[in-house]
Order: structure tokens, then C-alpha cells, then sequence
């Protein structure tokens, strides 16, 4: 399954979430805060735990904007590793070039900041990359590449006209566009609405 390109705002009323970040969806919730296909808060249904898990895994999936076959990589790795699996889950994910551009505040989106590195617009340790599941590391710094300093989508970051508040694992300095990676995220970092451990138990059974 490849990454979800239909109505988002659907996506955002079924999880009840604004899981894409943009303000649009924020309104859109505020208006309609019940899954696409009823009239009313009063007809939602039990949700069996299957769906739950379900649910959550394709809430974490499309927040991050991943496909399936990725995303159950991640699941893997995480599975392996010495640390409580649905923690580091949301770790590798947070640990993605794109999102440690969405974290700074350099990007509005997800989606937004996906595009920033696959059109190379990121230099990675002085390196172009442009691979958006690029896992970061302590250390790492992270700019912008110089010929697009001058873009609108910088300006506004390099004028301190647009107000940011960076992750507290990361240094950014908006002035230059350029990030540090101080430390890897803590528990108390991670995605605070998604339920790793529904996602756990989905993947568990399958």
C-alpha cells in the first residue's frame, strides 16, 4: 500500500486528530468532530479492540506519511531493539530527516517538509540528501542549502517574523537555517496521540 493521497480532512475527522498539521484541518475538527459518513455525534459505533489497533496503526502511518510495507519495517527494527518496542517505533519515526525538519519549525507539514528533502533543498552534514526516511543522529547538523536562502518559504524564518518552537532535542538557529541534533527523543518527546501500544498488539497478532 502506497502513501495516502485522497481527502485529507476525511482522514482527520475518522481519527479525530488533526494528524497532517496544517491550521485547515484544525477548523475542519472544530466544525465536525465525528467521522466522515454520519450526521451527528450520537451515531458512533463500539469499535471492536481489532479496529482500535487497526485504527492507530493507520493514524501513525498517514501522520508520518509512510507506506504500509515502511512502516512495518520500522515495526521490525523497533522489535529488535533492547528498548520497550512501542516507544522506539515512534523514535524511528520521529528520527526521520522530514519530520526533524517539520520539528524544527523550518516546515508547516509533514508533507511539506518531505518536499524540502526530496528536492534536495537540506544539506546533511554538509551533504545533499535527498532520501526523507534518512534517520538522524546525535551530532548531526542539518541547513539549508545556500541558492535557496532567498526562497519565500525561508524569508519569513531568517526575518523572525514567523514564530517557532523547535523539539528540546534540537538546536536551530532560524536566522541561519541550520538545526543540531542535541539528543535523541525521550519517551516524554514522542507523539503524544498516537497509542503505540495498540500499534504493538496490531502487529503482534499479524
Amino acid at each position: 500500500m502506497s502513501r495516502y493521497t485522497g481527502p485529507k480532512a476525511r482522514h482527520c475527522r475518522r481519527f479525530g486528530v488533526n494528524i497532517y498539521g496544517a491550521d485547515k484541518y484544525d477548523k475542519i475538527l472544530a466544525k465536525r468532530d465525528y467521522p466522515p459518513g454520519l450526521h451527528g455525534k450520537t451515531q458512533f459505533s463500539k469499535k471492536t479492540e481489532f479496529r482500535k489497533q487497526l485504527e492507530e496503526k493507520q493514524k501513525a502511518r498517514f501522520m508520518f506519511g509512510i507506506s504500509e510495507k515502511q512502516f512495518r519495517n520500522y515495526y521490525v527494527k523497533a522489535d529488535k531493539s533492547s528498548a520497550i518496542t512501542g516507544d522506539e517505533l515512534l523514535r524511528l519515526l520521529e528520527k526521520r530527516l522530514d519530520n526533524v525538519l517539520y520539528r524544527s519549525g523550518f516546515a508547516n507539514t509533514r508533507a511539506q517538509a518531505r518536499q524540502m528533502v526530496s528536492h534536495g533543498l537540506a544539506l546533511l552534514n554538509k551533504t545533499r540528501v535527498t532520501i526523507p526516511s534518512q534517520q538522524i543522529k546525535i551530532g548531526d547538523k542539518i541547513e539549508i542549502r545556500p541558492q535557496n536562502l532567498e526562497s519565500p518559504l525561508f524569508a519569513i524564518l531568517k526575518s523572525g517574523k514567523k514564530k517557532i518552537n523547535p523539539a528540546r532535542w534540537l538546536t536551530v538557529d532560524p536566522k541561519n537555517l541550520t538545526i543540531e541534533i542535541l539528543s535523541l527523543p525521550e519517551v516524554d518527546d514522542l507523539e503524544k496521540s498516537i497509542e503505540s501500544h495498540l500499534i504493538v498488539e496490531f502487529y503482534s497478532k499479524s
